[in-house]
């Protein structure tokens, strides 16, 4: 290959245009009479070309395509009158510079940087070594592997509890693959349809768990010399990705899909019970390719192994970031030389172990996992995501194991173990010589190598092991660093850059201190055989300079070759001849675009500091979506945001960015500097991390509001009347009166719940109260009252006898969903102990989830431990002993074998204010939080929430919840002893393994009142939105319905309750029959719609009102309106006042601010471990500053307001309905007005593709 320039100077383009005339042409005339010939030479390809004008004037169709035309004035004014946007409505609370918006754009900054150095040259990577005895195709080296080391292990598959399920030898695999070949060229097609040839494509649909069978069939079509395409199983027959694929099967023209039979079996499929057509998919042959469907070939028949030639070995689909997929064809040719070039990288050789933790079907996995490892007779070990998910730790678990020597990773999976470590010793990194991180490509990488490092260095992990690539689906491996030689020094691979700079494509080193800075790590050396260059990204493809940043190009034999049914773009991407300073071709060779942006370092070292499809420009400046995660990680790298989902967990990302009004553009970028400075020290007090840089910029819109005007001066009393004055209510409201108890109520009359249990054993001893589901929708058990009064007779005694408890003593229980844990609750009341509900760790992800069971138990003080014989089998495990301290527990005990012995006295309470239970959860923002419920507030609870959904003797309720804490607790273990209702019990977890369980139980038991969480239900829509046709042929019906209440401490999420609403309609739900509840800390239930009532209603407020703690009501579908729904009735005995949470001073309706409530089931306050509550005591007594100020209200911590609509309730009095807008503890308050990190999520996702893709 030579390089540099050819000295010959490109001829300018010679453009002959014909003489127009200079009256107006008639419109009708077709445009090839007055077209321009061009007559050019060989131009290097470029992305979009310059608009050249002639004597005619540029005019653009509606798609964008431009015409060379001439028009009248009128029509052109008439064109730019309408491609002007419209003038920002709503201005009430905001400032419209729109008119110096429109002047802004599009100026260039005249102190801008600009690249000062020379023009940069191709970079050459080393040469491919010749090796003697290198097979001549892939096939060959699985066929010589195949028949000399048969029995050498090649693949190993995990489940989702870490163990291997298959070991898939060499001698197998090749078997298998031939087998498979034979039965694609001979077995596949019928008389109608036409038999598979070589050279057709075969779609490969495989779920990343079974790596064995998908490498059959990748090797299999090899053999049978088919073009597999692998592909990602479809979610739903509408799915918008899958549409795209469908696209892309189409367009190749393929008509057969390998898949396997788990993966059959779990396909959306038909009443007829075949595979559903999915929209825009071509109609397809699916082929379970396993043992007992592949035959066995004919004595005479052999594969072809034929040597590597540029014919298409596979097709790799890449999405873009409009969403579109393209297939990019890798040629036999290719395939064998990107695994000679990975090999001499990596230093790959015969017998090695490589953990593999990536997507197995595509990029880096499919190139070491799959082609690599196979090339040199390597035994790889797949992670499959769904274990990473419950053990984040468990690849490093697998490299100690097998004793890996590499290991193929992200970013994130060292991130996760680093989060889920917990000083296990069952983890070493001695025998790793090379860890490859596949994402090293992106900025913020480097944060999670360092801490990796800085963690696990004690356990045997050096430096040098760590190893950053750069790839692409068009080019594949575009750099690796290699590991250093044992002495050698470490190259110096990092850099500080000034994002400002890089913003305007310029490398300009700055300080590390600064949070305007950029720190980047090297992706290692050029791969060998492969010369790299940087060109400009858009227009003609110039070399950069040696301080500018480019795309990177490589030309190399083992490069993509081209977008498969896409000439034109093939073209721009795939044949791009890289320009001199002189404008002459730099080389004779074409070079492949990356979709890479960096630039070449010192020693030939590769940076990466962005990809082109995360590249957005504002105000002529460009911006990377990477760079938003980079310096949102430099600020702070882990904060909690919003329910325990981390800001930074590659998942979503809330980025804001402020400018001030009296500077000018060139003046913000120092201002943001600035602010960032000063919030700096805050932000370790925030709820979420608040990035705030001077060019990372998704969106910086100078219409922002100006920051709220706060007036001390006005206090409660001037609201107060100032609400009066303007015929305004006050904002409180009350439920219906709790009244008189009945006649059949007397007995239970001041009575604890462990005697109504005693009054019903013996008023109703038979009576059915509790019915557990298991995950066949079969009842594994059921009580009746006495039965559930003599099992907790048996834990009473236990209690007594084997735990030696004092009355008052907290005893901790912790079972999983069932009955078991009711019988447990009311033998502590029984024994006069109080109980303590908590969720079992995870049988598969110990380390993570038994810390949080030690915590509570330790908090709580509990002296003693009841659970089943299963979870205490766990508790004494091998790998507890780990993850915790073991000789720190208090005594336990299992109850599943219990003598059947009765205690010598049942406890009675001295009071009915004494302590019945404490409820412990982990409240919004991360933190455990406990709340002591008494026995009066207990009772109370039970009998509104009795009389609000009528639940009486007869009834029947489904309930799906975890029964831990909240509201779920209450209805899962108290509310059937109190009103004597029947409970379906149905444990979340088992809809992951039969999603339609709680639907179906639902229909079966004819239940008109169930209750759920959001999480069950957004499984059930994702899981069966495609299924409701199988479902109603099934005969479910959920016409008897009545509601279905949704359980909850958050604002009423909208989009799903429709979605589930609309989906399951054909199953006869009603819409109606679907409501929200609404419980906190300090009141478990607070709002709940029971059967009698208006419907919800459901409003729309402007959000720029909102963020100035105004409720400004809006029409539907107006700019910036959000939709509210009411969350629920509220409860029988319950006063709720909205009050400034400031002055606590009392609003007027349709006001925002905090909800308190006044309710006889409020909880007593919370429990903290050294005693000291006078810091919350806030909370539980708090009182008004103006007007009653002798009632004692509770402090919910969340924002809402009242608005009493035109509907009558039961009473025949107008309706008060309480909207829910969000918690106090997790709102942003900036510039004086106050932000819900809900919001801002619904706003991420609406943003950059790659940004809300993390």
């Amino acid at each position: 290959m030579q390089l540099g320039g050819t000295g010959q100077h490109m001829s300018s383009p010679k453009i002959i245009c014909q003489d127009v005339a200079s009256s107006p042409p008639d419109v009708a005339t077709r445009i090839s009479e007055r077209s321009c010939c061009l007559e050019r030479s060989r131009l290097p390809a470029v992305r979009s070309l310059p608009k050249q004008l002639g004597n005619s004037q540029l005019m653009e169709t509606g798609d964008g395509v431009p015409v060379s035309s001439r028009v009248s004035s009128k029509i052109q004014q008439l064109l730019n009158t309408l491609k002007r946007p419209k003038r920002p409505p709503l201005r009430e609370f905001f400032v419209d510079d729109f008119e110096e918006l429109l002047e802004a754009v599009q100026q260039p900054d005249p102190n801008q940087p600009r690249p000062e150095g020379s023009r940069t040259r191709p970079v050459r990577g080393e040469p491919l070594n010749a090796v003697g005895n290198w097979p001549l195709s892939l096939e060959a080296s699985l066929q010589r592997w195949g028949t000399t080391a048969s029995r050498m292990p090649c693949l190993t598959g995990l489940d989702t509890a870490g163990k291997p399920v298959c070991t898939l030898t060499y001698g197998k695999l090749w078997s298998r693959g031939i087998k498979l070949a034979f039965t694609l060229l001979n077995k596949i097609g019928s008389k109608q349809e036409a038999p598979l040839r070589p050279g057709d494509k075969v779609a490969l649909v495989y779920p990343n768990n079974d790596p064995t069978s998908f490498i059959v069939a990748f090797y299999g079509c090899l053999l049978a010399e088919l073009v597999p395409v692998p592909i990602e199983v479809p979610l739903t027959r509408k799915d918008a990705g899958s549409q795209q694929i469908g696209f892309l099967l189409g367009s190749c023209c393929i008509s057969v899909a390998l898949t396997s039979d788990a993966c059959y079996k779990g396909l959306p499929k038909m009443a007829t019970g075949d595979i559903a057509q999915f929209k825009g998919w071509p109609k397809l042959t699916w082929f379970v390719a396993e043992s007992r469907n592949i035959a066995k070939p004919s004595k005479e028949w052999c594969p072809n192994i034929r040597k590597a030639d540029h014919s298409i070995a596979y097709i790799e689909y890449k999405t873009s970031k409009e969403g579109s997929v393209m297939g990019i064809t890798v040629t036999r040719l290719a395939m064998l030389t990107h695994c000679q070039a990975i090999t001499q990288a990596c230093n790959y050789i015969e017998g090695e172990t490589l953990v593999n933790v990536l997507d197995f079907k595509k990029d880096v996995g499919l190139w070491h996992g799959i082609f690599a490892s196979v090339m040199n007779m390597m035994h790889v070990i797949c992670i499959p995501y769904s274990l990473m998910k419950v053990n984040p730790v468990s690849w490093i678990q697998k490299v100690y194991a097998y004793k890996a020597r590499v290991a193929c990773v992200k970013s994130r999976d060292m991130h996760w173990a680093l989060v889920a470590h917990r000083d296990q010793r069952d983890i070493g990194f001695g025998s790793l010589r090379m860890l490859i991180v596949a994402d090293g490509a992106n900025p913020w990488s480097i944060s999670s190598c360092d801490a990796f490092l800085n963690v696990f260095q004690s356990k045997g992990l050096q430096p040098e092991v760590i190893c950053p690539c750069a790839s692409s689906a068009e080019v594949l491996t575009l750099a690796i660093r290699r590991p250093c030689e044992d002495g050698a020094p470490l190259p110096a691979g990092r850099g500080v850059l000034s994002m400002n700079a890089l913003s305007h494509g310029v490398i300009r080193v700055d300080s590390e201190d600064k949070l305007s800075a950029l720190t980047v790590q090297d992706v290692g050396n050029v791969i060998p055989g492969a010369v790299v260059c940087v060109v400009q990204p858009e227009g003609v493809p110039h070399l950069c300079q040696s301080d500018e940043v480019g795309e990177l190009c490589v030309s190399s034999p083992c490069t993509g070759t081209s977008y498969y049914g896409l000439s034109g773009i093939t073209k721009s991407t795939f044949e791009v001849y890289p320009v001199d300073g002189s404008g002459c071709p730099s080389s004779d060779f074409p070079f492949v675009r990356s979709g890479l942006l960096g630039f070449i370092g010192p020693g030939g070292l590769v940076f990466v500091v962005g990809k082109m499809d995360g590249l957005m420009v504002v105000a002529t400046r460009r911006h990377n979506a990477d760079d938003v995660v980079a310096t949102a990680l430099a600020v702070e790298p882990m904060k909690f945001v919003y329910r325990g989902r981390r800001l930074i967990q590659y998942t979503k990302l809330a980025f804001t960015a402020w400018r001030s009004f009296q500077q000018t553009h060139y003046q913000r970028p120092l201002w943001v500097e600035s602010t960032c400075q000063r919030h700096a020290s805050a932000s370790s007090r925030a709820r979420c991390t608040l990035a705030m840089c001077s060019c990372a910029l998704t969106h910086v819109s100078p219409n922002l509001p100006k920051p709220r005007q706060k007036q001390p001066e006005v206090g409660p009393a001037s609201v107060m009347v100032g609400n009066l004055v303007a015929g305004k209510r006050i904002a409180q409201a009350s439920g219906r009166d709790l009244g008189q108890l009945d006649d059949t109520e007397q007995a239970k009359k001041n009575l604890f719940l462990s005697e109504v249990l005693q009054w019903r054993t013996q008023s109703t001893p038979e009576h059915m109260l509790f019915i557990l589901l298991n995950s066949r929708g079969v009842v594994s058990c059921s009580v009746t009252c006495a039965q559930l009064h003599r099992r907790a007779e048996r834990v009473a005694s236990a209690l007594q006898e084997r735990g030696r408890i004092s009355p008052g003593d907290h005893v901790a229980l912790v079972y999983p969903p069932g009955i078991d844990l009711v019988a447990a609750f009311y033998g502590c009341l029984y024994a006069g102990c109080v109980p303590v509900t908590i969720r079992p760790p995870h049988p598969q992800n110990i380390p993570s989830t038994l810390p949080t069971v030690k915590m509570i138990v330790e908090v709580s003080r509990a002296v003693f431990l009841l659970t089943t014989q299963g979870t205490l089998k766990l508790l004494r495990s091998k790998e507890a002993g780990n993850a915790v301290d073991m000789k720190s527990w208090p005594p336990m005990l299992d109850t599943d074998d219990l003598p059947r012995r009765r205690p010598a006295l049942l406890h009675v309470a001295d009071s009915p204010d004494s302590l019945a239970y404490l409820d412990f959860s982990v409240s919004t923002t991360g933190m455990l939080a406990g709340v002591k419920m008494s026995h009066t507030a207990t009772s109370a609870l039970c009998r509104a929430m009795k009389l609000q959904c009528e639940l009486y003797p007869s009834r029947e309720i489904a309930i799906c919840l975890d029964p831990y804490c909240g509201l779920g607790f209450v209805l899962w273990c108290l509310s059937s002893v109190y009103s004597g209702h029947q409970s379906i019990l149905i444990p979340p977890a088992e809809l992951e393994t039969n999603v339609g369980l709680w639907l179906t139980a639902v229909s079966q038991h004819r239940v008109r009142d169930t209750f759920c969480s959001y999480s069950v239900m957004e499984l059930c829509t994702k899981g069966l939105g495609s299924q409701t046709e199988a479902l109603k042929a099934r005969g479910v019906d959920l016409g008897r319905v009545r509601t279905c209440v949704v359980v909850a401490e958050e604002r009423p999420r909208i989009a799903l309750t429709q979605s589930f609403a609309k989906l399951f309609k054909d199953l006869g739900l009603h819409p109606r029959a679907i409501s929200t509840a609404f419980g906190c800390r300090v009141n478990l239930a607070i709002c709940l719609l029971g059967t009698a009532g208006p419907d919800p209603t459901t409003v729309y407020v402007d959000m720029r009102a909102l963020r100035h703690d105004r409720v400004r009501l809006v029409e539907r579908g107006s700019p910036h309106s959000l939709p509210l729904m009411e969350s629920g009735k509220i409860l029988p005995g319950i006063r709720i006042i909205i009050v400034n949470a400031e002055n606590k001073g009392p609003l007027g309706d349709s006001h925002l601010g905090e909800i308190w409530v006044n309710s006889p089931h409020n909880a007593s306050g919370y429990y903290t471990l050294y005693g000291d509550e006078s810091l919350h005591s806030d909370h539980f007594n708090a009182r008004l500053s103006f007007g009653d100020t002798q009632t004692i209200w509770a402090r919910t911590g969340y924002l809402g307001f009242l608005r009493r609509t035109d509907l009558t309730d039961a009473s025949g009095e107008r309706h008060d309905a309480l909207y829910v807008v969000g918690s106090l503890d997790e709102t942003l308050e900036l510039r004086g007005m106050r932000y819900h990190p809900i919001d801002i999520e619904t706003s991420v996702l609406r943003a950059h593709k790659h940004i809300a893709e993390w």
